[in-house]
């Protein structure tokens, strides 16, 4: 049965497969329809008629780790680093019987690359499905505080 802290567990777990770099085990975290979204406005609600910094499925996020994890992507040496800082998550929604769930979690996050550090912060929401006795990310929305900021490349996921 899929509890608050069995969700709670998981957006922690996440964080620390970005944090490590365990790109293939990020991407099994990810329903095979599922969907990591970065609006480029304040309470922007369409990822398809309105421009986004991100809007990518599963095989989009598939070419982004396998350019981060290969060995000839020169702009990837040094490779790019992460760490997430995060609050506790807030359950949003947790339908059990339908095996939906739904948590907003607010986080600073901090990447590197050699002498360059870069700072984000805002909220992660995530929309989960349960399959089987697993939770699957069915849309991740990142929404940053300075959304309308000059942004260098962001390398890795929030």
């Amino acid at each position: 049965m899929i509890t608050e802290k069995t969700i709670t567990d998981f957006i922690y777990r996440e964080a620390d497969l970005l944090d490590t770099m365990q790109w293939q085990a990020w991407l099994d975290l990810f329903h095979p329809e599922g969907r990591y979204w970065m609006p480029l406005e304040w309470q922007q609600q369409d990822p398809v008629l309105q421009p986004s910094l991100m809007y990518e499925d599963l095989l989009l996020l598939k070419v982004r780790v396998e350019r981060l994890a290969g060995e000839r992507t020169f702009s990837q040496k040094p490779k790019s680093r992460c760490h997430h800082l995060l609050q506790a998550p807030q359950i949003v929604a947790c339908d059990t019987a339908a095996g939906v769930f739904k948590a907003r979690t607010s986080y600073i996050y901090t990447e590197t690359r050699g002498d360059m550090l870069e700072r984000y912060s805002g909220w992660a929401s995530h929309d989960l499905v349960q399959v089987g006795d697993a939770l699957k990310i069915k849309l991740k929305r990142v929404d940053l505080v300075n959304f309308d900021a000059p942004f260098g490349n962001i390398q890795l996921f929030m």
